[in-house]
């Protein structure tokens, strides 16, 4: 049996001019996991990520803390689906961010607004209404996750294990196809995917299965202060 770890990056920078990059405490979450993974990974086969500052910045902080050397192969197909145009084919007023900015400010919690009217984007995005209005479509999205994850399984052969580098929005895919999840219901579990939690995924020649989903444990205990979801 081999095991494919996607793993959600750390803490991104909300708000910021370069949303890619990790905050201060994205930073540090990484460096968390890879010392819990030490102890729990003996053997580690392959390392794919997504090609975001993200993905490199959480691979390179959690392998460098689990005294790994191993050499990290980039493929853009675990990359997030682009939330700057959902928000913007939802509201395209909101292509001007220092305007979205600012009748954010106007709230009484912005990040609550945001979250509300993001989801509302979503919604837009995965109704199957306006596909034809999105460089790629959630369709699109969903074909090219599990299009990379079986072809990463391919490349492993039997028995072996992978971490992979990756978002949100990818490990949602990859659980909504093995649980059978609805398009209507997915994003409710995406929105609980906490930074650097891990979804485990255990194949063989029968084939792919979820083993864990979200599982975060390294941020409990002594690190419960450092828990994000965005």
């Amino acid at each position: 049996m081999g095991a494919i770890y996607l793993i959600r990056h750390g803490q991104a920078s909300f708000g910021k001019a370069d949303y890619d990059q990790l905050s201060g405490l994205g930073l540090q979450q990484p460096p968390v996991l890879g010392r819990s993974l030490k102890q729990r990974v003996p053997q580690l086969d392959m390392v794919q990520m997504g090609s975001m500052k993200r993905h490199r910045q959480t691979a390179e902080g959690c392998l460098a803390a689990m005294g790994q050397s191993q050499e990290l192969i980039v493929n853009p197909d675990w990359n997030e689906y682009d939330h700057e145009q959902v928000i913007e084919r939802y509201k395209p007023a909101y292509k001007n961010k220092l305007l979205m900015k600012a009748d954010l400010a106007k709230t009484l919690n912005p990040r609550r607004e945001f979250q509300k009217m993001f989801a509302a984007a979503i919604q837009r995005w995965i109704s199957g209404d306006y596909d034809d209005e999105y460089t790629e479509s959630w369709p699109q999205f969903k074909h090219r996750v599990t299009n990379a994850l079986e072809l990463l399984r391919q490349q492993m052969g039997p028995s072996k294990t992978a971490f992979v580098f990756t978002s949100g929005g990818p490990i949602s895919a990859v659980a909504q196809q093995l649980l059978n999840i609805t398009d209507e219901d997915i994003f409710s579990l995406n929105w609980t995917l906490a930074n650097c939690g891990i979804t485990k995924v255990i194949y063989s020649d029968r084939g792919m299965y979820l083993s864990s989903l979200n599982e975060h444990s390294a941020f409990e205990g002594a690190h419960q202060n450092m828990i994000t979801y965005r």
